[in-house]
């Protein structure tokens, strides 16, 4: 029973594990955004049913001596391959440069393929594990139950789910994950090994089909066994098994995107809501009577209130409501589509199809997140729509009379299916609320946006709005004379209009030309744009091309980057691999490079490590200043901020504006190689609150490409601003004359 036992735990453990890892050597090369998770989650899925396949196959038609041959063959093909994987790469999981994306077409399908080439056969091979060995267990010890396997098999995929984010990617970096667990996958090779062993020795030599057997008796009960129906399942029986599993599985990866879209693509934001989706299957598939509809379709009911109230509140509302509400919506609604799937299931001997069904509509939900809802939304649908579809669920189940009934309870029934026919009616608004408004909206692997129209009967206040997921990213006033205002996070008097103000005063007292050469990463509406002069060289960084088409003159919305008088470039992809390539041509010598790369209220983790700011300082001109824009409801920026300027040698200044007038709420933080940098009169201008700041004694942690995790940024709920860490204080500096010259220090090596 051990060797069994220990096969299985590890293999389930393995096989939840590795997601979050994958995922995260796939976020930097694909901009941060959740859409590479979702897109994993297709491909883990496609692999699970076709291990469930195989298993189902193997254990069905094959004698138990053909059954080790085969699958040991596949298991020493598996491990060859992670060697060789590591002998070539130096890593036994990290996908090499050659899969680095070039451009912007078919991600989902270029992630796809990364995926497979890394790690595709081992995932496979694990995939296998629970149904196949379960088999092996049932067959060698006929006088044992396998149910207590399943149990181990659930508790395995749990505990690597919720150990990942708060056990392992705070403390481990990936290069050590992935050789833990590839010294994981060996060990589970021997416990494969083990129970082989003990099959070939109890087994009888007499063949005889494993259908009843195999993955799917799993999660049946003794007595089930013949109280259900013999009878084959029909057409329709199972497309409701297919529609059901569908339906939890589009739940589960529209409810993952929403999240990450306004914190930040990575295994916190993950693991989350697959750990409720793995639990409701538990619960659904281990007894019938976990599942009863009243209570859930009640609950159902009350998590659409609240998230049709997180929607209207955005990111104003606290990250931990925002994830509670999510999470109950997502609970309840998983829970009455696997509790009414576990009520139409078939005779045992035909479990092996019916989890093979299940399993094909996990993988249809994937394709329809991934793929067709893209090309038929323009904005996130698929989260109400599948809302919508789950109160249908528990409606239907409602709807069903009971035998015996009162007319209280039946009264009560009744009620209980109108709240649920109202909540699902009232659940459009959540996408319709601003459809009156919207005059453009458009939706890729990269995110949604929308241009938006305000105040169309106000002249003064008559503009366009660009909002990418629930964040405004600039605004133009629509009067010629006020078009080139500066407005949103850009005013003259935040923390990026105050570099380029400095920049040019000390460039003029030195005697040098003030126009400036400047790199954007992150484009917006180009509002940016309205700060730069004639003679400036300014270069944007974007990745979203239908941002860019906006920015652009696009439908007639945004005109800054044709109206400026300075000199623009865009530059299409990711930030940081075009910055990477063009070094390999020499230095840009920026004199002021901002990182503004916000998607709706998430940030790219991958855009703010260590190694990412170095890179930075390598394009910056010898007084050149980085500016790095860190607002955010949800993440406290600032330390992680101090610790780069403190490992890299630079002076921090943080600027805070408050919403006034065109100005909106932003934090910048300034780093510049010259301490003396931010004692210069123009940071004593304008409504600004401009900080000088240090870390006190050594960061708690700093991000880097290897480790880094969200967790350690999150804003409590009671914090105040980000700078009343005790670990933060005033920079001792002494301030010198505003009028006197800049001392321009050398390049760092």
């Amino acid at each position: 029973m051990v060797r069994y036992a220990l096969a299985i735990f590890t293999s389930a453990f393995l096989l939840f594990g590795v997601q979050p890892l994958a995922g995260r050597y796939a976020l930097p090369w694909y901009g941060g955004t959740p859409a590479v998770w979702t897109a994993c989650m297709l491909f883990f899925q496609a692999v699970l049913l076709a291990g469930y396949a195989y298993a189902h196959a193997v254990a069905s038609r094959l004698r138990p001596r053909a059954q080790v041959a085969l699958h040991l063959g596949l298991l020493v093909v598996a491990l060859a391959a992670l060697a060789a994987r590591a002998s070539w790469t130096g890593s036994p999981l990290a996908p090499g440069d050659g899969w680095r994306p070039v451009d912007d077409h078919l991600p989902v399908l270029r992630l796809m393929r990364m995926l497979a080439a890394t790690l595709g056969l081992p995932f496979f091979v694990l995939s296998t594990t629970g149904p196949l060995v379960q088999s092996w267990f049932a067959r060698a010890r006929p006088e044992r139950s396998p149910y207590v396997l399943y149990a181990l098999s659930n508790a395995g995929s749990l505990l690597a789910l919720l150990g990942y984010p708060f056990l392992v990617e705070p403390w481990v970096g990936r290069s050590a994950q992935a050789w833990g667990w590839a010294a994981g996958f060996v060990l589970f090779v021997l416990c494969i090994l083990a129970c082989a062993r003990d099959l070939l020795r109890r087994a009888s030599a007499t063949y005889a089909p494993e259908s009843s057997t195999s993955a799917s008796a799993e999660a049946v009960s003794e007595e089930d066994s013949t109280a259900s129906a013999s009878r084959r399942p029909g057409v329709g029986r199972t497309l409701t098994w297919l529609a059901l599993s569908t339906c939890a599985s589009v739940l589960l990866l529209a409810t993952t995107n929403k999240l990450s879209q306004d914190v930040a693509a990575g295994p916190f934001l993950w693991v989350m809501p697959l750990a409720v989706y793995l639990i409701t299957f538990i619960l659904a598939f281990s007894r019938e009577s976990f599942y009863a509809r009243t209570p859930y379709s009640v609950g159902l009911i009350a998590s659409v209130v609240l998230v049709t109230y997180a929607h209207k509140e955005g990111p104003a509302l606290g990250l931990g409501w925002q994830v509670l509400f999510h999470a109950s919506a997502l609970f309840t609604g998983a829970m009455v589509c696997h509790g009414e799937l576990y009520r139409r299931r078939p005779a045992p001997r035909y479990l092996s199809a019916f989890y093979l069904w299940v399993s094909v509509g996990g993988v249809l939900g994937g394709v329809f997140v991934n793929l067709v809802a893209p090309a038929l939304f323009t904005t996130y649908w698929e989260h109400p729509l599948a809302l919508a579809a789950c109160c249908a669920v528990a409606f239907a189940g409602l709807m069903r009379k009971p035998k015996e009934e009162t007319a209280v309870a039946r009264g009560q029934r009744l009620f209980r299916g109108a709240l649920l026919v109202g909540v699902a009616v009232h659940l459009p608004v959540l996408v319709l609320s601003d459809l009156g408004r919207v005059r453009f909206a458009a939706r890729n692997f990269f995110g949604v946006v929308r241009v938006l129209e305000l105040s169309p009967n106000d002249p003064q206040q008559h503009q366009y709005v660009l909002r990418h997921g629930a964040i405004t990213h600039g605004w133009q006033y629509i009067r010629p004379e006020r078009r080139n205002l500066p407005t949103a996070y850009y005013t003259k008097d935040a923390g990026l209009g105050l570099a380029l103000a400095e920049q040019r005063r000390w460039r003029q007292a030195l005697g040098l030309p003030t126009g400036l050469r400047v790199g954007m990463l992150g484009l917006g509406v180009g509002n940016s744009a309205t700060l730069m002069a004639a003679g400036d060289d300014v270069r944007f960084y974007e990745i979203n091309p239908d941002i860019i088409d906006l920015a652009r003159g696009q439908g007639g919305f945004f005109s800054t980057l044709t109206d400026t008088p300075a000199h623009v470039e865009v530059v299409e992809g990711d930030a940081r691999i075009s910055l990477e390539k063009e070094l390999e041509h020499g230095s840009r010598q920026f004199d002021v490079l901002a990182l503004d790369v916000f998607s709706s209220d998430a940030i790219p983790v991958h855009l703010l490590t260590k190694e990412a700011v170095a890179l930075y300082l390598q394009h910056l001109a010898p007084h050149g200043v980085l500016a790095l824009h860190i607002s955010n409801q949800h993440l406290d920026l600032v330390p992680i901020s101090l610790a780069h300027a403190r490992a890299s040698g630079l002076a921090a200044a943080l600027v805070a504006r408050d919403s006034d007038g065109d100005a909106v709420a932003s934090s910048w933080m300034l780093l510049s190689r010259d301490p003396e940098f931010f004692w210069g009169s123009t940071f004593h201008q304008g409504r600004a609150r401009v900080r000088r700041l240090v870390l006190r004694g050594e960061p708690e942690y700093v991000w880097t490409d290897e480790r880094s995790s969200v967790l350690q940024a999150l804003r409590p709920m009671n914090q105040g601003r980000a700078v009343a860490d005790p670990n933060v204080a005033d920079a001792p500096v002494a301030p010198r004359s505003p009028s006197a010259p800049p001392v321009v220090q050398p390049a760092s090596p």
